[in-house]
């Protein structure tokens, strides 16, 4: 039996641009291409697909996939592995949950704030090989060091700009206004100094800020940021980062 692009892309939440992006890379090949130009998908692709979903949700960067999948043929005990890393990964969840728990009480008054607790849970780490392998070991040290270094607060902040500049972006769209508007550029104005602040100070090119945009496009980690209130968001915010580039970065 085989289901066809959209039916996987419907029932796995993967979107069908990244269904064929994995095939161009050779990651996820169809079974089978109908004389219509439809993929279709049999079993054992949907096993492949299942294997690179968890490899995805642990951070796992795309060629590392790649290799992990070439290395193992033997799917039940690949997937007894992947659920050795789901069971991990709940306990750091539930460590989440309880942090986040713990600050809403405090918030509303009935518990004493402890900074200490605020970050239980949250490892930056665990993206250690993806960035070394994008950006080089001194990208992530450098990276790692400013992070380390801007405390509680500074952290808090960080995060919480991120979110201001994800819901600018959505307000800009919602309003019907283009990626090339005030609105929008004024928020990639605000991405471009807040991925410049999470470069340790250093600017990014046209080429790098572009290609986050990108990413955020490719990668469903990174662009599920930008979709909660429109489908097209992560598009819409990649379009006015490359405006950005090209009018204030070439």
């Amino acid at each position: 039996m085989e289901w066809s692009i959209g039916e996987v892309a419907k029932r796995s939440g993967v979107t069908s641009r990244t269904l064929r992006h994995y095939e161009s890379i050779g990651l996820l090949l169809p079974s089978s291409t109908g004389t219509n130009g439809y993929r279709y998908y049999d079993e054992a692709a949907l096993v492949r697909l299942q294997r690179i979903l968890l490899l995805r949700e642990l951070g796992v960067g795309l060629s590392a996939v790649a290799d992990a999948l070439a290395g193992r043929g033997d799917d039940v005990a690949a997937l007894e592995t992947h659920l050795g890393w789901l069971h991990g990964e709940r306990s750091r969840i539930t460590t989440q949950i309880g942090s986040v728990s713990a600050t809403l009480a405090a918030l509303k008054g009935k518990e004493k704030l402890m900074p200490e607790q605020m970050f239980e849970g949250f490892d930056h780490t665990q993206h250690k090989a993806e960035v070394e392998e994008r950006w080089g070991a001194k990208a992530y040290a450098d990276g790692d060091k400013w992070w380390r270094g801007l405390g509680e607060d500074g952290k808090k902040g960080f995060l919480e700009e991120q979110a201001r500049i994800q819901d600018a972006f959505s307000a800009a769209q919602t309003a019907g206004l283009g990626p090339e508007s005030d609105e929008a550029q004024a928020a990639a104005a605000r991405q471009f100094d807040w991925v410049k602040a999470g470069w340790n100070g250093k600017a990014p090119s046209a080429e790098a800020f572009t290609g986050l945009g990108e990413m955020y496009v490719a990668d469903e980690r990174f662009g599920k940021n930008y979709t909660r209130v429109h489908a097209t968001g992560a598009e819409f915010v990649r379009d006015a980062m490359r405006v950005y580039a090209e009018r204030n970065l070439a």
